[in-house]
């Protein structure tokens, strides 16, 4: 297993093992009004300072969290626009936070960790992160994911808020026992709304704007995260089991989010 500390690398590969004093003259140039706020928890105070560091140069506002109580504490009351959580935390483990925070934040979560086991990060997923990074990873590679994922949550809240463009997408679609208003973000199965994530609300959403089509993980992975070349395939399969546990009356046999195999997920049309 990594050390904890090898956590970001720069674009050649190597550590970045002090952060340098930030001025505040590097970025995107945006003004305050308009920057993102984003909670770093980790309970390294070094991590922290890198990660600040690295954030700040990209016109990000930050958060820091230290433990898992002080995470969920801060994250409900500033309500941040994105989420770095680490898992190995102390008082509240990581993956404690992400449930609990879940349950009324709906803003993505980047779990990010040393633990590089399938069963860590599909735990994760399942828990209701949106992307998890196993360390050390690059600050490119960071940074592609922290954009996309404020990117596709932004894109969502916007088209429930943009009349004109609401006008262009069917408002109301109904595929047999699947209801999906796209007005109200809401989804219901036989007459009863379902509680989903934004994430797992985008996959109905963007399957059944194309009823009957079997579409790829690799398309869905571009097209409703928002990035292709670091997301992890693995991604996908576990929202889609996420969605089936809400939706379905019978996971092992799904009649609504249906699999072709080896090729991709549709929805059924009757």
């Amino acid at each position: 297993m990594e050390e904890k500390n090898n956590v970001l690398k720069n674009e050649e590969g190597q550590v970045h093992n002090e952060p340098q004093q930030y001025d505040g003259t590097q970025g995107n140039g945006s003004s305050t009004e308009e920057k993102k706020t984003i909670l770093i928890v980790d309970d390294e105070k070094r991590i922290v300072d890198i990660l600040m560091y690295n954030l700040q140069k990209e016109g990000y506002l930050t958060l820091e969290a230290n433990d898992g109580e002080e995470a969920i504490e801060i994250a409900m009351e500033k309500k941040p626009d994105l989420i770095l959580l680490d898992i190995m935390l102390p008082k509240v483990d990581g993956l404690t936070v992400c449930k609990r925070l879940r349950h009324t934040l709906n803003v993505p979560i980047l779990i990010l960790s040393a633990k590089d086991e399938e069963i860590d990060k599909i735990l994760g997923l399942e828990l209701g992160a949106d992307d998890y990074i196993t360390n050390p990873f690059s600050v490119r590679e960071l940074m592609a994911r922290v954009k996309a994922n404020l990117r596709k949550a932004e894109v969502s809240n916007q088209t429930s808020e943009n009349e004109e463009e609401n006008k262009v997408l069917h408002k109301i679609i109904q595929l047999g026992d699947l209801t999906i208003n796209l007005d109200k973000f809401e989804v219901r199965v036989r007459g009863v709304p379902i509680e989903l994530t934004l994430r797992e609300f985008e996959v109905l959403k963007y399957l059944a704007q194309q009823p009957g089509q079997v579409v790829t993980r690799e398309i869905l992975l571009e097209k409703v995260w928002g990035y292709e070349y670091y997301g992890d395939i693995r991604t996908v399969d576990v929202t889609v089991r996420r969605i089936r546990e809400k939706i379905e009356k019978d996971t092992s046999s799904p009649k609504i989010l249906i699999t072709k195999r080896g090729v991709g997920y549709y929805l059924a049309t009757d």
